[in-house]
């Protein structure tokens, strides 16, 4: 298996390149030549597999040419060692926790995977990778926790002043040891334009080896399919068609569960669900892909302006609207329509969720207005504690902390301040 830019002026590269590489020379994401189904038996049997098994039969054509079998199966052991339990909200619609992993959110998934592969990639090898990335949330703490003590690999996060919760800066500003905070005075897609002008900045990469662990990282981005086929096992026997709504930012999520799509799992449509930031809903209403400047919203890991992994699934369909469309729905909400969701699921469901599920809620529902025969799967994509003030004030209910924020709450935060991308290529340059 080899993967090609999307842009299609870059030499294709095995799986290991690709993820040291992260973005490919020509700007373009990679994206792997082939993607094959599974047999038909595997989902009909679907139960009778462990998620161990699951996810190994899902990723290995993707990595087998680089990562031996034994080694792919010790790592999914690591990475995989909590639960994605399927919550029942009402008879046709339930909840995808994903927030059962060290850092509350289900961005630990392929922050650990990529981890644990750059760290057997790294061994014996006497350079140093630096792993740059944007976070408007929960990247930055998945990844600060995914890579910390990892031999051989530095990480610098750069995330947007005043537009992360306290709980969240403090799970990337915390840890230390070979972790990096660099606190922007600007937006995500300030942070997300320097770290891609970083990968093309010559007099860098003659200088030091830079990778992203953001979702534009197929290492990253490829094993969040693994939950939504975890999900699929959980409630297969279901008579009605299962959908799943994803609230959305960069597009990531929802794409690795199109990939999961096309390995056979017969799941016929997604729903991406936004905040104001609403590039794809409009694309998906005029036809037209037009980028806007992120918002700041209380559902902040989705403050996305010009989400980069709509390009892959844009890609997936041949650019082809029509089919797309047969595929996808998008819609976006409000701030006062995410609080709304939130109150009525703890009122009237007894669920705590956060407001990125409660996004992720609202999608569901408008689409069950005119698609009421689905059976419908939201992703709960953080734990509520990581939103703590918004949604305390919401549903007027104080929130256990859970043991994994805990420990982060008494630490110093540490970071330094930047402003522009000077400012990062010179700490970067005298690191």
């Amino acid at each position: 298996m080899k993967y090609y830019s999307l842009n299609k002026q870059a030499p294709n590269v095995p799986f290991k390149e690709a993820v040291i590489n992260g973005i490919a020379p020509d700007k373009g994401l990679y994206f792997p030549e082939t993607i094959s189904q599974l047999p038909t038996a595997f989902f009909e049997n679907i139960e009778t597999f462990t998620e161990l098994e699951i996810a190994f039969r899902a990723i290995h054509q993707f990595v087998a040419a680089d990562i031996p079998d034994t080694t792919l199966e010790a790592i999914l052991k690591k990475v995989l060692d909590f639960n994605f339990p399927v919550v029942p909200i009402d008879e046709h619609t339930a909840a995808l926790e994903l927030f059962h992993g060290p850092t509350m959110a289900f961005k630990d998934v392929g922050a650990r995977f990529m981890a644990q592969c750059l760290g057997y990639f790294s061994k014996g090898q006497h350079s140093e990778v630096t792993v740059l990335v944007a976070t408007s949330g929960d990247t930055g703490g998945a990844v600060a926790n995914g890579f910390l003590g990892v031999d051989g690999v530095k990480v610098v996060i750069l995330y947007p002043k005043g537009k992360v919760s306290d709980i969240q800066e403090r799970q990337l500003t915390t840890l230390g040891q070979n972790i990096t905070a660099l606190r922007v005075d600007g937006t995500f897609d300030d942070c997300q334009r320097m770290v891609k002008t970083a990968f093309l900045d010559q007099e860098l990469l003659k200088k030091m080896k830079l990778t992203s662990a953001n979702s534009i990282n197929v290492a990253r981005w490829l094993p969040q399919m693994f939950y939504f086929l975890f999900a699929f096992k959980q409630v297969q026997r279901q008579e009605k068609e299962v959908v799943f709504s994803v609230p959305s930012g960069n597009f990531g999520n929802i794409c690795a569960g199109m990939v999961a799509q096309r390995l056979g799992m017969p799941v016929n449509h997604f729903i991406a669900a936004t905040n104001r930031n609403d590039t794809v809903p409009r694309y998906m209403r005029e036809k037209q892909y037009v980028a806007k400047p992120s918002i700041a919203t209380i559902s902040n890991a989705m403050d996305v302006g010009d989400p980069s992994n709509f390009v892959r699934i844009r890609h997936l369909y041949e650019d082809n609207f029509d089919q797309l469309a047969n595929h996808l729905s998008s819609y976006a909400f409000t701030d006062v329509k995410t609080k709304e969701a939130l109150q009525h699921l703890y009122t009237e469901k007894k669920y705590v969720a956060d407001p990125h599920g409660a996004v992720g809620y609202l999608g569901l529902k408008k689409f069950r207005e005119t698609h009421p025969e689905t059976y419908g799967i939201f992703l709960e994509t953080a734990h509520p504690v990581k939103f703590l003030d918004v949604v305390e004030e919401t549903i007027a209910k104080k929130l256990p902390v859970p043991p994994q924020i805990q420990i982060v709450m008494d630490k110093e935060k540490r970071f330094q301040d930047i402003a522009t991308y000077d400012h990062l290529k010179q700490f970067l340059l005298e690191r």
